[in-house]
């Protein structure tokens, strides 16, 4: 029974995770109304990526899912339209399709070029990014019952790719916190507490260090409570927050944060649950764009292998189904990776098992 309890709650979870608060009736329910087959971007990605994206697509095959990808590869030289490895033509599809599911994606770390990922978060203008995190029935793990969302400012922070030398030997880097995007993610982060019965919303800061920016984020998610009254509003330094998450991930329900916070939080929480293999994702942008997206690394060691587990990019393409409204098939998808999952039978390395990507692929099929 509390299996199944669990279950249900899980789906719940995921079927609330990408509102847009600015758009009540999202870009979904125009397409899930059509009899055509609905476009969607998808960026398999580096390393392990085309043989996740490739899971998807036969569960999505398997569970007869309307959706036609227009698949979209990282290119092997500079764009200068994007300053990226990212095609532009790539980024006009998702304004396009206003709907996409990303693998993972590398940079090379030190060579100077601009983050794939901190591309597409700019050029989409993808603000706000969240990830539920909640425990998966059948999968042990310390917490049992893990059950918080995320939400974390996307576009500016330490990650704004501001940075310089002053002298040989000292190099500075620029943190970008302004009034508009802590409000714009602050009122998400709300509105999404108030519409899918959340009551406390936590924001993350250091503002006892950095008195300036996160001084005024926090200024931001004051201003913001105040419309909120029903939802109880709290403030807790980040250090404190990840000595408080480990001790007891009960104490929170949403946390939302400036970038660098939220990348740290969030993987932290992934870790409570069982991992990033684990943990689906959205990115939504003004103007209704949602980029579901798996966070784990590349894992180049892997690659090539049949050892990837697809679970992560599952259930954020299960994420991107509810966006579009096409909630049966989302709960069917999703109800065969936990059962599949549970069962045991199949399961990848990295969950405990010896399966092939393309057996628990398989396994995930058959319990459609």
């Amino acid at each position: 029974m509390a299996t199944h309890l669990l279950r249900r709650r899980v789906s719940q979870i995921l079927s609330q995770a990408i509102p847009c608060p600015t758009s009540p009736l999202s870009v979904g329910r125009a397409f899930s109304s059509a009899t055509a087959p609905i476009r969607a971007t998808l960026f398999p990605g580096d390393g392990i990526g085309p043989e996740i994206a490739e899971s998807v697509k036969q569960v999505f095959r398997g569970a007869e899912v309307p959706i036609e990808w227009e698949e979209h590869y990282v290119g092997d030289q500079i764009d200068p339209r994007t300053q990226s490895f990212l095609t532009w033509e790539s980024l006009e599809s998702v304004r396009k399709n206003r709907v996409g599911l990303k693998g993972p994606m590398a940079t090379p770390i030190g060579k100077g070029h601009r983050s794939l990922n901190l591309t597409l978060r700019k050029e989409l203008n993808l603000y706000a990014n969240v990830r539920p995190c909640y425990s998966l029935p059948g999968y042990k793990t310390r917490y049992d019952d893990v059950n918080l969302i995320t939400i974390r400012e996307n576009t500016e922070g330490e990650y704004s790719g501001l940075e310089h030398q002053v002298v040989r030997g000292v190099v500075e880097s620029l943190k970008i916190i302004t009034r508009q995007a802590s409000l714009r993610v602050a009122e998400y982060a709300f509105h999404y507490a108030k519409t899918h019965g959340r009551e406390r919303v936590s924001a993350i800061h250091k503002a006892n260090i950095m008195q300036k920016t996160d001084g005024l984020f926090l200024k931001c998610c004051r201003e913001v409570a105040e419309k909120y009254p029903e939802i109880t509003y709290e403030e807790v330094v980040i250090d404190n927050c990840c000595m408080m998450l480990v001790k007891n991930p009960a104490l929170f329900d949403v946390l939302v944060m400036p970038n660098l916070y939220g990348d740290i939080i969030s993987d932290l929480c992934a870790g409570l649950i069982g991992g990033l293999g684990l943990t689906p994702s959205c990115n939504i942008g003004e103007g209704g764009i949602a980029l579901a997206e798996a966070v784990h690394g590349s894992a180049p060691d892997i690659a090539g292998k049949n050892l990837a587990n697809p679970t992560a990019l599952l259930l954020s393409a299960v994420t991107m189904l509810h966006h579009l409204d096409l909630h049966d098939k989302a709960d069917r998808i999703q109800n065969a990776i936990l059962n599949t999952i549970a069962e045991g039978k199949y399961r990848t390395a990295d969950l405990g098992g010896s399966s092939t990507t393309t057996d628990f692929t398989k396994a995930i099929c058959d319990h459609l």
